[in-house]
């Protein structure tokens, strides 16, 4: 093992690292960040800061905390998505510094703890999937910061005796839980660890601090299933079980491309495999205490609960992953640090930390900088504000629109009851279910639009929707708008 030195390394680089990032990321969050699957977060906080209930007032297919987030900062900054995005990507940022800081103040060999700090640090700021949705408007910001926080305040209750620490560490897995449910094992395995690890004998109070901890943030949740029950669960629970799968015939199929993808994905093969690394030699070869050792230990463990976890959803997405980034970035520094000191020259008493680091970095920060040259193309709310413009100009306010969640949100248009979450038009329910959860099936909506509800429709669907509805007949007046196209000038009934 190699000889440890007792000074602390300074820590001004790191900081100057992590500023960079954080700069970058909110750069990219107020240009190019864009989700198709963030346009009803957002239109839910707009409808939450008019004072209306998620489940109670409209459908809504997710835990609410990152929708009141949300809801919190554009009553303080008002409703721009640029203000919701500069916040995911701060919160992302608070992660990757958390990670880094940790590595700081933690790698067991104290001459590679400043190399490896900023080395995790660009490992998660530079992750293309970090940088493309931890910086939109969904939950994978918020959740990041949480669970990463968590991470680093729950390695500090085995040696100490306070309720705080793993009360604190509940409360941060709740709230990471609480905005996405895909960041729900992190608060059992975070606890059980706590409990393995423990060294004050005080195992029972500490369950029960971080039990009561995590309980916190869904207290909102509670008091929503008080209010409307059947609505809040179907909301939370049966949606995503049951009802993401309909009129998806090619999930299954979909899920294992989704699992294969990591071939195609160099980053992600450059920090998966410097983690199995890690781990190997943390296990087999380091010969450090074993509060050191626990703390790898922890991260695979997070890292494998959660890609379980996340490759049990159905249908699942490579950017669900991301959650894993933090922990398997600790793990490859451990990784690195492994194959460093076997590259040392036989004239070299001590490795030298930063050339392992720095072709890493260079490495993935390049391939960061090709997949956004790459996108450069890809649409974005810049795309879509020119929708809202044209919409904007040929619809007066009293008239009626169908349109997506992000043109209701841009144009802080109120969308018809129903039209909310436009995903939910595929589900098929009897009148009296399709009500109480604020449902319009897309039988529904046909008949609404052959009837004429609508004065303008923009519709971002494929051409072959919208002839199949007559658009083009029904409506006098057509303009395109990028991938979208705006109808109004009702005349009549479709031919038959």
């Amino acid at each position: 093992m190699e000889r440890s030195d007792s000074r602390r390394p300074p820590g001004v680089l790191l900081y100057l690292v992590c500023g960079l990032l954080a700069a970058i990321l909110i750069v990219y969050a107020r240009t190019k960040a864009f989700a198709w699957d963030e346009g009803f977060h957002l239109i839910t906080a707009q409808l939450i800061k008019a004072g209306k209930l998620p489940y109670i007032d409209w459908v809504f297919s997710q835990p609410p905390l990152n929708a009141y987030w949300n809801a919190l900062w554009m009553k303080i900054f008002g409703e721009s998505w640029r203000v919701v995005h500069t916040v995911a990507a701060l919160c992302t940022a608070g992660a990757l510094f958390l990670i880094a800081r940790f590595t700081l103040a933690r790698f067991p060999v104290p001459r590679w703890r400043l190399p490896l700090a900023i080395l995790t640090a660009i490992l998660v700021g530079t992750n293309i999937v970090v940088v493309q949705f931890g910086t939109v408007g969904q939950a994978y910001g918020l959740a990041l910061l949480a669970i990463t926080a968590a991470f680093a305040v729950s390695v500090r209750s085995p040696e100490r005796k306070l309720w705080t620490i793993p009360f604190a560490a509940g409360v941060l897995a709740g709230v990471g839980a609480s905005a996405t449910l895909l960041t729900a094992p992190v608060g059992p395995v975070l606890l059980i660890w706590m409990l393995v690890y423990d060294r004050t004998n005080r195992r029972w109070s500490k369950l029960g601090a971080f039990v009561a901890g995590e309980a916190i943030p869904f207290i909102p949740v509670a008091w929503l299933m008080v209010l409307g029950p059947r609505q809040t669960w179907f909301g939370i629970v049966q949606y995503n079980l049951i009802y993401r799968l309909v009129e998806w015939p090619g999930a299954t199929r979909h899920d294992l491309e989704v699992l294969a993808g990591w071939i195609d994905f160099p980053q992600g093969i450059i920090l998966g495999l410097l983690a199995l690394a890690g781990l190997l030699f943390v296990h087999f070869r380091s010969g450090w205490d074993r509060q050191s050792r626990g703390e790898f230990y922890l991260c695979a463990c997070l890292a494998i609960a959660l890609t379980i976890h996340i490759s049990s959803a159905h249908p699942t997405f490579a950017r669900y992953y991301l959650f894993t980034t933090p922990f398997l970035s600790y793990l490859a520094a451990a990784g690195l640090y492994w194959i460093g000191t076997q590259l040392r020259s036989q004239s070299e008493e001590m490795p030298r930390p930063w050339l392992p680091v720095i072709l890493v970095s260079l490495l993935v920060s390049l391939s960061l900088a090709k997949a956004i040259y790459d996108n450069r193309d890809d649409y974005d709310w810049s795309d879509l504000e020119a929708i809202a413009a044209q919409v904007e100009k040929v619809t007066p306010p009293d008239k009626t629109l169908l349109a997506n969640e992000q043109v209701y949100f841009l144009l802080h248009s109120t969308p018809p009851p129903g039209h909310e979450l436009h995903d939910s038009h595929k589900l098929e329910f009897s009148p009296e279910r399709a009500a109480l959860l604020h449902v319009v099936p897309q039988s529904v909506l046909d008949k609404q639009i052959q009837a004429g509800k609508f004065d303008t429709i923009a519709s971002c669907e494929d051409q072959e929707w919208n002839d199949a509805r007559h658009l083009g007949d029904l409506y006098g007046m057509e303009a395109d708008a990028g991938e979208c196209a705006v109808y109004w000038g009702w005349k009549g009934a479709a031919p038959k």
